[in-house]
């Protein structure tokens, strides 16, 4: 009886033991090998972002060994011919928030599976598949891939942990490049900013920034300077200046009206918004309008305007300083000197006088101070 009882008791324990190794997972903790990163650059209001996992050279040989070139069957999992996955352990993923144009391609906003084809004759392909969740690339499958790009590698110095890295970052675009060993293998991106930031602001309008004037203002001036579309730009701005119940006549809304005005060939239109909205303006509004018409080499408007904000803000800095500039911009060299002088005794600031004091040295040897 004991010896049924002892055999029974093992049988029980045997179960327990093999019950609780199923149930309870492995130590997922501890470190790796391949260490995980991520790395994340915004261009414009686009944030890609590469998740990956670091192998080290370890003084081994990399390409066309460790990673062999071409298409190859790794010998696990369900796809036959396989590409590298760009990295080590679970897929490497690349992630962005907006639609992105890759080697005159598209790659809409999304998350994707990041792999890569080496081979022999120094060229790549750089893969996005919709797989993103798998581990390595031992389940790839051709037909869940988004997009393909061929693109040339690069020779570069020892470089011992893989990196992903962003480089040539500019407002629209910048090249993702995989660094490891002696390798660089780059691609390049780009966005559509404008087209991105005005998908966004047309969304927004819809909900609580819609309430708001300066919201209105600040898409129909991102509109205007950023090659939108004037007419749309056009109906924001009237929506801040009127019609809404938060509508309100500023100078910054007239003021961008009437330079969409401008740039859509109005412009009789566009300089009678500016007399209805300079009373509207402060003295540096004013000041900076009369600056903006000496850019776009309308000197004798510009005199005008500082004429008008020297008269409405008698002796009030910068008034004069805008006179000289009106007169310089004319070529009024004597007319320049003397509102130099005053401007000199009332500026406000030790910074104001130096800038003036500069300029009045410049005056003196008959040069122009715009």
């Amino acid at each position: 009886m004991k010896k049924c009882y002892s055999a029974f008791s093992t049988l029980v324990f045997l179960a327990i033991f093999s019950v609780s190794t199923v149930s309870f997972a492995q130590l997922d903790f501890l470190p790796r090998g391949s260490q995980m990163a991520e790395v994340m650059q915004r261009i414009g209001n686009t944030d890609v972002t590469i998740v990956y996992s670091r192998p080290s050279v370890n003084g081994r040989e990399i390409w066309g060994s460790l990673v062999p070139f071409g298409m190859n069957n790794l010998g696990f999992g369900t796809a036959k011919e396989s590409p590298w996955r760009a990295g080590a352990n679970e897929n490497t993923i690349f992630k962005t928030t907006h639609d992105l144009t890759i080697g005159g391609k598209a790659l809409p906003a999304g998350k994707y599976g990041l792999h890569m084809v080496v081979n022999q004759d120094n060229t790549a392909t750089i893969i996005f598949s919709k797989n993103y969740s798998a581990w390595g690339s031992y389940f790839y499958n051709p037909e869940e891939d988004v997009l393909q790009v061929e693109v040339e590698t690069q020779e570069i110095p020892h470089v011992e942990q893989l990196t992903f890295g962003f480089e040539s970052v500019d407002a629209n675009s910048a090249v993702v490049s995989l660094n490891w060993e002696k390798k660089q293998i780059p691609f390049k991106i780009e966005t559509n900013v404008t087209n991105n930031v005005l998908t966004e602001v047309r969304k927004q309008l819809q909900g609580t920034p819609g309430f708001s004037r300066q919201s209105w203002e600040q898409a129909a001036n991102f509109a205007l300077n950023n090659d939108g579309d004037l007419d749309e730009a056009l109906v924001w701005a009237d929506a801040a200046i009127a019609g809404k119940f938060f509508s309100q006549k500023t100078f910054n809304n007239l003021s961008i009206k009437s330079q969409i005005l401008a740039k859509q060939g109005k412009t009789d239109e566009a300089r009678a918004l500016m007399k209805e909205a300079m009373p509207l303006g402060t003295v540096f509004q004013v000041h900076g309008y009369g600056r903006q018409l000496i850019t776009q080499g309308k000197s004798d408007e510009a005199l005008e305007v500082f004429k008008w904000n020297a008269k409405t803000h008698k002796d009030t800095w910068p008034v004069h300083y805008g006179l000289a500039r009106g007169y310089s911009a004319l070529g009024d060299n004597k007319s320049t000197l003397k509102h130099l002088k005053i401007a000199l005794e009332n500026a406000p600031a030790q910074a104001n006088k130096d800038r003036v004091a500069a300029n009045i040295a410049k005056a003196e040897k008959g040069e122009g101070i715009n």
